[in-house]
């Protein structure tokens, strides 16, 4: 069964953000539905049974309760963590890239190797192999 939490972001330049997520994290466009003005009404990325929704920066109702990382001086109020084969891969590729890494990628005690970064607009994901689900079967 696929993935039922779906994370959502906001993005001040989705488009450019829709084609990092896809180049560096492996992230897949399902849906992309332009707005009137260059940006994204609304996205769709998958990533194995999982999925994100994002969409350009907007003052609506919804973009009221929405802060931007530089807003907030670069602080998170949540993280998304991505489950893939080789973490260091996509190590190579997010560093290579422009993303801010955190934490380089290392071995965790938990198990698994991972890292974590900053996206092109300051997002923070960790990215790594540690298979939650497996552990969860345990």
């Amino acid at each position: 069964m696929p993935a039922t939490i779906v994370p959502s972001f906001r993005y001040r330049n989705a488009p450019v953000a829709i084609e990092w997520l896809c180049r560096v994290f492996g992230l897949r466009k399902n849906l992309v539905v332009p707005d009137d003005s260059g940006g994204v009404a609304h996205a769709q990325l998958s990533f194995g049974d999982g999925m994100i929704m994002l969409g350009s920066v907007r003052d609506n109702e919804w973009g009221h309760f929405i802060k931007q990382p530089d807003e907030i001086s670069g602080a998170a109020t949540q993280s998304i963590y991505v489950v893939v084969p080789d973490a260091d891969v996509t190590y190579e590729r997010a560093k290579n890239t422009g993303a801010e890494i955190l934490i380089p990628v290392k071995d965790e005690e938990y198990g698994g190797r991972s890292f974590s970064c900053r996206d092109l607009e300051g997002h923070l994901w960790t990215i790594g192999t540690y298979d939650l689900w497996k552990s969860a079967e345990d």
